[in-house]
């Protein structure tokens, strides 16, 4: 069963992702900043990332090229997923880049593309 690692710093968007993508079949794992994603990615190894942008201690942005650096994970699917403007400049290759409120339908069609 395919892993997703959902990263946001706000509760209830995380329990929204969690829960909508269990219902669809995935298995996930979440962390509410990009320092604690960075333990997750490590613990968890997943399949595909949800990442917010615009969180506290580290952002979206730090998290991704740490997560960059570490040959295993480089290549690991991301979609962006925020409210900030530029936020297509903040990954260098989302798979797809998704604004607050998010379309479920086509998120759950983005995932099913890239990781079955």
């Amino acid at each position: 069963m395919p892993k997703i690692l959902v990263i946001d710093d706000e509760p209830h968007i995380v329990k929204y992702l969690t829960a909508f993508l269990q219902d669809n079949g995935y298995e996930t794992c979440s962390a509410s900043n990009g320092e604690d994603g960075l333990k997750v990615l490590l613990q968890e190894k997943p399949d595909l990332i949800t990442l917010d942008l615009q969180m506290p201690n580290e952002t979206g942005t730090r998290f991704y090229r740490n997560m960059i650096k570490e040959k295993e994970f480089k290549n690991t699917p991301v979609i962006v997923i925020s409210g900030i403007p530029g936020r297509h400049l903040a990954v260098s290759k989302p798979v797809a880049v998704f604004e607050k409120p998010i379309d479920r339908e086509a998120l759950l069609e983005t995932i099913k593309k890239t990781i079955g």
